[in-house]
């Protein structure tokens, strides 16, 4: 048994009804908060060493490993049953998609430190720091996940080119033979 169809036999019908309805938008927020610790980990790491004086910097180098995380867990889980294009194609609507996303990722970020000036010495490291989680964490990431989803949905992943990947997954092989026509 899967570890999806384990957690739903635990959980009450009416909110297994309303998961199962919402599935792929679950398995993306499972995959985002996943992304979320990726991104936050490696922001934190090189914040707190070689990239101190750039956080920015740090944000967007973050956000690029966990882009890629992003990429295999919503391809092979998320939305497994969508798409259908060429992996490389894919890829690129993917990686565009979510570059766009990057960008408004940072735009909060980027307002706290540098239009807000809400960096040391104007205020305190513990101000400065709350401001980076909350605008590069939390508002920014909320932003870029909506993003996300809206344009993964769309142009990454449609349903019409899943409908056509299912069918070529149920096509059977055709059988080897020593006979040519």
């Amino acid at each position: 048994m899967a570890v999806v169809e384990t957690v739903l036999a635990h959980v009450p019908a009416p909110v297994r009804a309303l998961l199962v309805r919402h599935r792929e938008l679950l398995k993306f927020a499972i995959v985002g908060g996943t992304t979320f610790l990726v991104d936050n980990g490696i922001w934190y790491l090189l914040k707190l060493t070689v990239l101190e004086a750039k956080p920015t910097t740090a944000k967007g180098i973050a956000i690029i490993v966990a882009m890629v995380v992003s990429y295999v867990l919503n391809r092979e889980w998320s939305f497994r049953t969508r798409g259908g294009r060429e992996r490389y194609h894919e890829a690129a609507l993917f990686f565009l998609i979510s570059g766009c996303a990057l960008v408004v990722n940072l735009i909060p970020l980027y307002a706290s430190r540098y239009v807000l000036d809400l960096q040391q010495p104007n205020v305190s490291l513990l101000v400065q720091e709350t401001a980076d989680f909350v605008s590069g964490s939390i508002v920014g990431m909320l932003l870029a996940m909506l993003f996300r989803f809206w344009g993964l949905r769309k142009w990454v992943f449609p349903d019409e080119l899943g409908q056509r990947r299912n069918e070529v997954e149920e096509e059977p092989e055709p059988a080897l033979t020593g006979d040519r026509a």
